[in-house]
Formats: C-alpha cells, structure tokens, sequence
C-alpha cells in the first residue's frame, strides 16, 4: 500500500506539472501565440528541449499513477488505457511536432510534414484515445461506488477531450479549436489528479 499510494502521488503531479510549466513557456516563448499555435510547437526552437522534456516526465509519472491505480481497483483495463495516455505523451515527447505558422520565429507560415510530425501526431492520438476510453471504464466504476460527482467529471471531460481533440484534427487548427483543446487539456490534467488522490485516501 505504501507503494501505491506514492506511485498515485506520482500521478496526480503529472497534470499540474504540464499545465504549469506550458503555461510558463506559452507566456515567455517569443512568438508562441496561444491561438495560433498548438502547445506541443513548443517543442520546437532553441528552448524546445525544455517541453519534449516536460512530456516525457509527465508521460512516465502518469504511467506511474496507473499502475498505482491497479494495485488499489485491479482494473486492467483503465491501467493499460490510463498507461497508454502516458506512454502516449513520452512518444510525443521523443518525437516533436512539426514547427509552423510562424514560430519559431523565422519560420515560414507552412512546412511540410516531416516523420517526426506524423509520429507526434500518431503517438498523440493513440494517447487521447486511451485516456478518453479510460475515462468511460472510471465513470462506470465512481457511479457503481456512488461517486455521482466523479463520475459525472469521468463522462464530460473523456468526451470533451475526444470531441475537442477530432475537431482540431479535422479543422486543421483555427483559433477556435485550438482554444477549446488546450481547455480540454486543463481540465483533463486536473481530472486526472482528481482521480488519483481520491484513490490514493482510499489506499
């Protein structure tokens, strides 16, 4: 138990860390424009080891909070989805999103689509993917405790994370959909802690 409860400790500094330090780096990058610019383009440019790092650390703590969560609710399936979003941020991390519209600064309006930017992108997807089917299995599991509040978070930000996450796929990134991802992100991130410590005071 005492290992548990420090791996879901783990896992609930994932979310805040990311949010914070990208927060940081969208208002002290040059030419980072939040509507413009997606956050993972921070990866990009001289100061871009700063945020593939950060994905890379956040990505192993929540994969550090899933196995925690297992030893509590032995629930294979919301760990290997729950490890799957963080394997998915170590990946996106390891291979960096394309640069473009600007930023860098010097960068022309559009590049072509590199490996790397198509591995980012796949990592990416394959991790919202898990994380939003995790979130239905966790729903599922706080309404069968009587966990209203829970699961109702459970439901709202697994499908505002998918819609959001398909709209600026689909799009190709207007400001709009760009605005309502990084929103989901938050929230998600938040939700994710949620969760975790609230499995760990039952640890």
């Amino acid at each position: 138990m005492r290992i548990s409860r420090l791996l879901l400790l783990l896992g609930a500094t994932a979310g805040p860390l990311y949010v914070a330090v990208s927060v940081t780096e969208v208002f002290t990058r040059d030419g980072f424009d939040a509507t413009r610019h997606a956050w993972s383009m921070l990866g990009n440019g001289a100061y871009g080891g700063i945020h593939s790092t950060l994905l890379v650390v956040s990505g192993l703590l929540e994969v550090c909070g899933a196995a925690g969560l297992y030893w509590v609710t032995r629930s294979r399936w919301t760990t290997v989805l729950l490890a799957l979003y963080g394997l998915g941020m170590i990946g996106g991390g390891f291979f960096t999103a394309d640069p473009g519209r600007g930023f860098p600064p010097g960068t022309p309006e559009e590049v072509p689509v590199s490996t790397h930017g198509i591995l980012h992108f796949v990592f990416g997807g394959i991790g919202f993917l898990g994380l939003a089917a995790a979130s239905v299995f966790l729903a599922r599991r706080f309404a069968a405790e009587d966990e209203r509040q829970l699961a109702l978070c459970s439901w709202a930000t697994g499908a505002l994370l998918l819609v959001t996450f398909v709209a600026l796929a689909a799009t190709g990134g207007p400001a709009w959909a760009l605005v309502a991802f990084t929103a989901a992100v938050v929230l998600v991130s938040g939700w994710l802690t949620a969760v975790f410590l609230h499995y760990r005071g039952t640890a």
